[in-house]
């Protein structure tokens, strides 16, 4: 159990986030849900140890993070709004950056990023510096990178900006199947359409502070079957989007 109390975070007096709290259990996804401003990315940079609260506290398992903040984030996954690369590296330099400071063993970093490259469309660019890539092509290796080490938690922050429709449908796909293999997920974003459709609840945010909590699953049930969304997926690429999420959580455990 993850679990925030009370987070709040203060600039020059102005609050960023103020007094969020909440649990998000295994095998849940969580929506942070708000305009831009509302305080969705603060959140998540406290949750990750990333940014000092100036007032709360984050748990995992009952025990404050701050107990031993390398620890937490070794079990944390984190793909940012505008994750930052080393541009003269290639994808797969970079890919083994991240899993060689993970403390992966090389044959497996090595089986994992074979995987991820494949399925994610990038083995034909993996020499070519990360400069090169597109906008899209620089999310998917930061989705890459962020589930390299096998996480706990998966924190993803705007994480289909960029993608392609077939890219994100993927990756939706792929936010389910991390939530059936038990770890917790939050997603944060400010298009109600995607944390309807990805998340099982959420918070809706504003000036910092909760203004509601919401249970999906049982909205998104009974309007599946008439979205667009599914008619696209059912009639065009549907199970290629399935088998990719799925190859995409199996490349996480690869030895």
């Amino acid at each position: 159990m993850l679990e925030a109390r009370a987070l709040t975070k203060r600039y020059h007096g102005s609050a960023a986030a103020n007094a969020v709290s909440f649990r998000v259990a295994p095998g849940e996804v969580l929506g942070l849900l708000g305009p831009n401003g509302a305080g969705k990315s603060t959140t998540l940079q406290m949750l990750c140890g990333l940014l000092e609260p100036s007032a709360g506290e984050v748990l995992y398992r009952g025990e404050p993070i701050g107990a031993d903040l390398v620890a937490h984030k070794r079990r944390l996954g984190l793909v940012p709004e505008e994750p930052i690369f080393y541009s003269y590296l290639s994808g797969r330099e970079h890919l083994q950056l991240v899993g060689r400071l993970r403390g992966l063993a090389e044959t497996t970093l090595d089986a994992r990023i074979e995987r991820f490259l494949s399925l994610l469309q990038l083995l034909p660019h993996q020499s070519a510096a990360i400069e090169s890539y597109s906008k899209g092509m620089r999310q998917k290796l930061a989705i890459a990178g962020a589930l390299l080490h096998d996480p706990e938690i998966v924190l993803f922050d705007e994480a289909e900006s960029g993608l392609d429709l077939t890219s994100a449908l993927v990756f939706r796909a792929l936010i389910a199947r991390l939530a059936e293999r038990g770890k917790i997920v939050l997603y944060s974003s400010h298009v109600l359409e995607i944390v309807e459709r990805v998340c099982s609840r959420a918070l809706i945010l504003r000036e910092g502070r909760v203004q509601a909590e919401l249970e999906l699953l049982r909205a998104r049930s009974l309007d599946a079957g008439r979205s667009l969304e599914a008619v696209f997926r059912q009639l065009a690429v549907g199970p290629e989007i399935e088998a990719t999420a799925g190859g995409l959580a199996d490349a996480m455990s690869l030895a």
